[in-house]
């Protein structure tokens, strides 16, 4: 069988469809659909079901797949080992982190493990977005209520949400001691487009933990968490927002927090680290997904599997 076809087919399954597959190989359609015809001539077999968008393997197609992915990934990992003899290390990482987190937390981490590994190019994408990996991205790091099943997802740690306001918005105007108070505060906090913001809180002391339910009408929204907090700083209301989005505040005794008798639960609450399951990783991308799991576990609160969060 031609290695060079076993692989164009490897690259037609993983992109879903002709024309994806033709841009990432460089080709046209017409050639991406002819020679995966004449390997399936060759082997006798039908590998693909085709729709007008669409390709999925066949049973059999499935099985040549697997094969194939685990010969590429064996070429990939020779090819690199041939490369980095006598070399440090090297090689590209594609990380795509949320804006928020990835500007006040990851940035730092990122930093060091530059300075740490000069050889490798990092290319960082600071986005929010429902795609989690995709071409050129290599780890994708997100907040999420479970992961998607068709990725490898390893578990960062248990994001903490906190109410709290600005030393001097307190002074004007207190802070809410319940949960009713909470609502009729002007709130800063995320927003999903199409969803209602709502706010669960469980009791801490209480056993089992009492869950309770706010519907809330935030006065500033965004999913941009550093746009947030210096809306927090600068007094314009209470905050809903993921600790470490205003950390050295609160550190600092510039931001108060109340409520916190409660574990509050907004959208998602576990912090994950994504990569495809299949594809070849490279020693700069291993060495990368093992570096920010160690900061991961420094800084965030250990995973706690047994909180509900719906």
């Amino acid at each position: 069988m031609d290695v060079n076809a076993l692989t164009l087919f490897v690259e037609i399954i993983d992109a879903g469809n002709f024309s994806q597959a033709a841009r990432k190989l460089k080709m046209t359609r017409a050639n991406v659909s002819y020679h995966l015809n004449q390997l399936e001539k060759s082997l006798g077999v039908q590998l693909v079901r085709r729709t007008t968008r669409h390709v999925e393997p066949t049973e059999v197609g499935l099985r040549l797949y697997e094969h194939g992915r685990e010969i590429q990934n064996e070429v990939l990992a020779a090819r690199e080992t041939i490369a980095s003899l006598g070399r440090g290390l090297q090689g590209r990482v594609g990380i795509s982190v949320p804006s928020g987190y990835g500007q006040l937390v990851m940035s730092d981490w990122l930093i060091e493990f530059k300075r740490l590994y000069p050889g490798i190019v990092l290319d960082v994408l600071f986005e929010n977005r429902t795609e989690n990996v995709r071409d050129g991205v290599d780890i994708a790091v997100r907040i999420l209520v479970d992961p998607p099943p068709s990725l490898v997802a390893r578990d960062m740690g248990h994001v903490r949400w906190i109410a709290c306001a600005s030393r001097a918005y307190v002074a004007q105007n207190g802070l809410p001691r319940s949960l009713g108070e909470l609502r009729q505060a002007p709130l800063i906090t995320a927003g999903v487009v199409g969803r209602h913001s709502r706010l669960r809180a469980y009791r801490r002391d209480a056993a089992p933990e009492q869950r309770e339910e706010i519907m809330l009408e935030p006065t500033l929204i965004s999913e941009h968490f550093p746009f947030l907090r210096e809306g927090i700083l600068a007094g314009l209301g209470v905050g809903l927002v993921p600790d470490y989005v205003v950390q050295a505040e609160v550190d600092a005794g510039e931001v108060l927090t109340t409520l916190d008798e409660y574990r509050l639960s907004l959208f998602a609450n576990r912090m994950y680290l994504l990569y495809m399951p299949n594809r070849h990783q490279t020693r700069a991308v291993r060495t990368c997904i093992e570096f920010l799991l160690g900061k991961a576990g420094q800084t965030l609160l250990p995973a706690m599997d047994h909180m509900p969060f719906d």
